[in-house]
């Protein structure tokens, strides 16, 4: 009789022990409004500069579609129209693109990009190269051995020497991607379907 009882005994601690192992299984999947995103997964995070709301709607479509973090780029003081305007070789926009050592100050917020393995990289073509806010963004924080992403919105002109420009602003290990110009805000899907490219 006692090796009945511990023979049960023994099935109910095993069956006990698997019922365990697969609902902790279930709680390594956070479900969100973005999809399952796996704890296992690398940790992904889009930041974004935007000085008219164009880079912006793109970057919160591949937030979505990544399952990442969404963080902007912010000046500290804002761009006005007339900083925009580069028909005007005066304007704040101009000047600071004629100076690749200009660094516009960001707002101070103590965000960190330690947490993040792979970070998709947002922005408009000016020039053809990133806003110099970009790089005061990149040498703010240590991104070595992390890999970023770039992707862009244009009037028309393409990366032309981004990369190149954006090297020098991150450590040797960092690996800068030279994305695609998202231009006409894809959707969430078609996202989706861009970042297995990466």
């Amino acid at each position: 009789m006692k090796n009945v009882i511990l023979v049960i005994l023994s099935l109910f601690i095993v069956c006990t022990g698997i019922v365990f192992a697969v609902q902790n299984n279930k709680q390594n999947v956070i479900p969100t409004n973005k999809g399952d995103i796996k704890m296992t997964d690398k940790k992904v995070l889009v930041a974004y500069f935007s000085a008219t709301g164009t880079t912006k709607k793109v970057a919160e479509n591949l937030a979505n579609a990544t399952g990442g973090d969404l963080y902007e780029i912010k000046p500290l003081k804002p761009y006005t129209n007339a900083d925009l305007d580069w028909t005007n070789e005066k304007s704040r926009s101009s000047v600071e693109m004629k100076d690749y050592k200009s660094r516009p100050e960001m707002v101070n917020d103590n965000f960190s990009v330690s947490d993040y393995d792979t970070i998709y990289l947002g922005f408009p073509i000016w020039w053809y190269i990133a806003p110099t806010i970009v790089n005061t963004f990149l040498e703010k924080h240590d991104f070595s051995n992390k890999t970023i992403v770039l992707f862009a919105t244009s009037g028309g002109s393409r990366f032309g020497k981004t990369v190149e420009n954006l090297k020098p602003s991150v450590s040797s290990s960092t690996k800068i991607i030279e994305g695609d110009i998202l231009n006409g805000n894809p959707s969430v899907d078609e996202l989706k379907k861009w970042v297995k490219n990466f």
